[in-house]
């Protein structure tokens, strides 16, 4: 199942729950201010990035802006309870399911989020022998 974290007012949150939509993927929502995060929740979600905070903190949020925060010198527990004390220095959305996690809105990066015969099908269906091409394979070729 495909996870969200989002906040009122994202446009890129936005962005995401039409594209899932639009592909008729389902998902749950979790509003990072309506729902708070737990501890474990927070540390799954730091284990799944590649850079660490790097790729979850927001460094121009407003309590970094305000606040000379350290999290090199922070215990990973420390960093844990920072962040549910604050979730608004998250980047958002970020987005995970039991394979793929992404931390904002990127059309094509959204594709590991399609099951993969989806993915495979998409992937072969345009080609220049289809009656569409030149509407549509062409214009991907461009981009």
């Amino acid at each position: 199942m495909i996870v969200i974290y989002t906040s009122p007012g994202c446009a890129s949150c936005r962005k995401v729950k039409q594209w899932l939509k639009d592909r008729n993927l389902s998902y749950i929502e979790k509003n990072l201010f309506k729902t708070l995060l737990n501890n474990e929740e927070i540390k799954f979600l730091l284990q799944r990035t590649e850079n660490g905070t790097d790729d979850l903190i927001s460094k121009r949020s407003k309590i970094m802006q305000q606040q000379k925060i350290d999290f090199d010198a922070m215990t990973f527990d420390e960093l844990v309870t920072f962040i549910r004390e604050n979730p608004s220095v998250l980047k958002r959305p970020i987005i995970i399911d039991e394979t793929s996690f992404q931390v904002g809105y990127d059309s094509e990066e959204l594709g590991v989020f399609l099951p993969a015969e989806l993915r495979k099908i998409a992937c072969g269906a345009c080609n220049p022998n289809c009656p569409n091409f030149d509407g549509c394979g062409s214009t991907r070729l461009e981009d």
